[in-house]
């Protein structure tokens, strides 16, 4: 089975042959340290999307990152793969439907608007593939940003920080999962409960985080696959219509929240043990109440439905749905990517239990 980990959105050319005002280049002494960081993507196991309503889910890393440089300039200049902008007036920084859209949000979120620094960002996930890539892209975007300026913040604070800034300056509708596995990375087991939607961070309670990947250690792999199906999505256009129903108390969806949270903690002591069968099953069955609310897509349910057939023990969405990419548990997983590459997967990942955001002293 191949495994992609080819670099989708390549590093911006060095800053000295950007194309930048001309200020750039003068001499003149600039403040600040050069800052690199990187954050990996993740897969939910079981019991997502319940981060977003008090839930609990198991996710693991996947062993790809993305990037965020800062470094000193005379202009606040914002770079990515599509090109580079000088910012010069508050309205610069609004959404301006390219790949510097998250440095944007997160530097109006921190009322960075003055600074003096050039920010590149570039990523090795495929962003709307369903396994977060636009988040780990927030998460190294405000830990570098904090860091240029001398702030810092423990790992639970900049996952809540970073989390609210993809929910109130991006506009994205989303959960907790997602911005701890970018700081924390691993294999995880993490207790949402009493976490509410809509608080800020400093009134915010942060989630439990169990790390998994000692007791899993003598594992030589995780037996699972992720299989993208090809279809880009946009996650909270999925969530939206969902918590909708949910803020309104429709039973079916309260309900549905309930269980798969309790199948996600159910999922921990199966994981544990390595029984497979048994985290297959809720796997599943997590994928049926999801699928019953309107969550999944045709894409993820043709994969979902070969992965079965050759022999999964389950099989689900790993993201948002309505395509994006499914996790599969199989005892042979080598096989099971060979199965799935002839149903149609475009490629095929594995989780893998990686560091979460840290500083880089080389770039890729």
């Amino acid at each position: 089975m191949a495994v992609e980990t080819d670099t989708t959105r390549r590093p911006p050319a060095p800053s000295t042959s950007s194309p930048v005002p001309s200020a750039w280049a003068s001499g003149a002494p600039l403040a600040g340290t050069r800052v690199v960081v990187s954050a990996p993507g993740r897969c939910g196991i079981v019991g997502n999307p319940t981060d977003m309503y008090g839930g609990s889910v198991i996710s693991c890393s996947v062993p790809m990152r993305a990037w965020v440089r800062v470094e000193p300039a005379h202009h606040l200049v914002l770079e990515a793969d599509d090109g580079a902008v000088q910012i010069a007036t508050p309205a610069d920084l609004a959404p301006a439907g390219t790949h510097t859209d998250i440095l944007r949000a997160a530097i109006r979120h921190l009322d960075l608007g003055s600074l003096r620094a050039h920010v590149s960002c570039w990523s090795e996930l495929p962003f709307g593939a369903g396994m977060s890539g636009s988040t780990a892209m927030m998460v190294a975007a405000v830990r570098a940003l904090t860091t240029f300026i001398g702030e810092a913040h423990g790992a639970h604070d900049l996952a809540e920080l970073a989390r609210d800034a993809e929910l109130r300056s991006l506009g994205v509708t989303c959960g907790f999962q997602d911005h701890y596995m970018a700081t924390f990375g691993g294999v995880n087991a993490m207790d949402f409960r009493d976490k509410e939607f809509d608080r800020p961070p400093d009134a915010m309670v942060y989630a439990t985080i169990e790390p998994l990947g000692g007791a899993l250690g003598h594992l030589a792999r995780l037996p699972f696959v992720l299989a993208n199906t090809g279809v880009a999505h946009h996650s909270g256009a999925v969530h939206r219509p969902i918590r909708v129903r949910w803020l309104e108390g429709d039973p079916e969806v309260r309900e549905a929240y309930v269980r798969i949270g309790e199948i996600a903690r159910e999922g921990k002591t199966a994981m544990l043990r390595g029984a497979w069968e048994r985290l297959g099953a809720l796997m599943n069955e997590n994928h049926d109440i999801q699928r019953r609310l309107g969550g999944s897509g045709p894409s993820n349910e043709a994969l979902i439905s070969a992965a079965l057939a050759a022999g999964a023990f389950g099989a689900k969405l790993a993201g948002a749905g309505q395509g994006g990419t499914i996790i599969a548990l199989h005892p042979d997983p080598e096989a099971l990517g060979e199965a799935l590459l002839a149903a149609g997967a475009r490629r095929l990942f594995s989780p893998v239990p990686v560091e979460g955001v840290r500083f880089e002293r080389a770039e890729p």
